[in-house]
């Protein structure tokens, strides 16, 4: 059987979830690159609407009974529900919401992070406080590439809870984290597992002009459960810090009514990835990526007949390019991509294989699309080396934008 990855976000009539990818296409056997921000400089936070940085919860040390009550206690303040309705554009009046997620406050400003399908195609979108108090949000912005929004709602401050942000480049395999949110709209649910691996990459909300779908890179893999309506809520280390948003479950079980259900196997999106993108579509309404312009051979399909197919030995690793932007900096750097048929359907050989980036090893292109995260901005140069023709060679790129 096929698995599944679904949006966590809950339609809350009808309870169709919208599936993100269903299974592994292999036709083309391909992912666009990721448009994914940097990570070795921060935009600079020029006002206090863009300082997401809050103080942490005090150490909580054990994973105690005690512990996790302390956590929720302290955390589930700042952890909303998010209610969407789409009745302007229909020409209807209802009070009923169209659907449902999960959101949490970042600042004292009032912005609140959720999914970009959460809220997606929503005409108004109203944020419930654990409290009770309820407040329409203006959609300052979103971001398909990591399917983030940012909201901002005025309401008085004392029902207002931003939550502490953590660093998600110390998360370790093997961590214990909570996950707080309102799975099929049970609000305030509090759930415990660990990190089950990092670096996961999913498909983004974007398109490129080809049709193709880029990557979302650097996911966190978690066994904590969440389901549909869990969508935008916060993962939590034992410190009670966000290091991550919750955007999807990979699943082959269903509910009686049809929905996707938790298997252990969820992704969420590294809050350093909030640190990058929401102070951009708070100040700019957009967040600008570091851009290739390369569409690689899918991670899965990297084994030995693949390996055999395109020319390279057993022992080689790395990113694989199957085609090149026409004008992308891939482009105009020279980097090429497969041309000469195999005898696998659809896999052309005679590409590059990228096995380093400024001299640290790729090993593959989720590593590829981590490094770009982690190290580079638009405008930096850097220097590829690529596998062609069973040689090494060095090629200088500077890094584009996203188209």
């Amino acid at each position: 059987m096929v698995n599944r990855r679904f949006f966590l976000s809950l339609a809350a009539l009808t309870l169709l979830l919208a599936t993100i990818a269903c299974g592994l296409e292999l036709v083309p056997p391909t992912r666009a690159e990721a448009t994914l921000p940097p990570a070795t400089q921060l935009p600079a936070v020029t006002s206090p609407a863009v300082n997401l940085s809050t103080p942490p919860l005090s150490n909580l040390g054990e994973l105690t009974r005690g512990d996790l009550i302390s956590l929720y206690t302290n955390v589930s303040p700042g952890v909303v529900t998010i209610w969407t309705f789409d009745d302007i554009s229909a020409g209807l009046t209802t009070t009923l919401p169209t659907g449902q997620g999960s959101g949490f406050a970042i600042d004292d400003q009032g912005h609140i992070i959720t999914n970009h399908h959460v809220i997606a195609g929503a005409d108004e979108i109203e944020v419930d406080f654990p409290s009770g108090a309820k407040a329409w949000a203006d959609l300052i912005g979103t971001d398909p590439d990591s399917d983030l929004a940012v909201l901002k709602v005025e309401i008085d401050g004392e029902f207002f809870t931003p939550l502490p942000l953590g660093d998600s480049d110390d998360v370790r395999v093997g961590e214990f984290v909570v996950a707080i949110g309102n799975p099929f709209g049970l609000r305030g649910t509090m759930t415990v597992g660990i990190i089950s691996a990092i670096g996961r990459t999913l498909e983004s909300e974007r398109t490129t002009a080809s049709g193709l779908r880029f990557s979302a890179g650097d996911l966190i893999q978690t066994d904590a459960a969440i389901n549909p309506g869990n969508s935008g809520g916060p993962l939590l280390n034992m410190n009670g810090e966000v290091i991550g948003v919750n955007r999807a479950i990979q699943t082959e079980s269903f509910t009686v009514e049809g929905d996707a259900a938790n298997s252990g196997v969820g992704f969420a999106i590294p809050i350093n990835i909030v640190r990058r993108v929401a102070p951009g579509i708070i100040q700019n309404g957009e967040y600008r990526y570091p851009y290739l312009g390369i569409s690689s051979l899918d991670d899965d399909l990297w084994n030995l007949k693949t390996i055999q197919a395109l020319g390279f030995n057993a022992l080689s690793n790395g990113a694989y390019i199957t085609a090149v932007v026409p004008g992308s900096p891939a482009d105009q750097a020279g980097l090429q991509g497969g041309t000469s048929e195999t005898e696998i359907p659809n896999m052309r050989r005679g590409g590059d294989l990228i096995v380093a980036i400024d001299k640290q090893p790729v090993y593959n292109f989720a590593g590829l699309l981590s490094y770009l995260f982690k190290y580079t901005e638009v405008g930096q140069d850097v220097t590829l080396t690529v596998l062609r023709d069973n040689e090494e060679v060095e090629i200088p790129l500077t890094i584009g934008a996203r188209p």
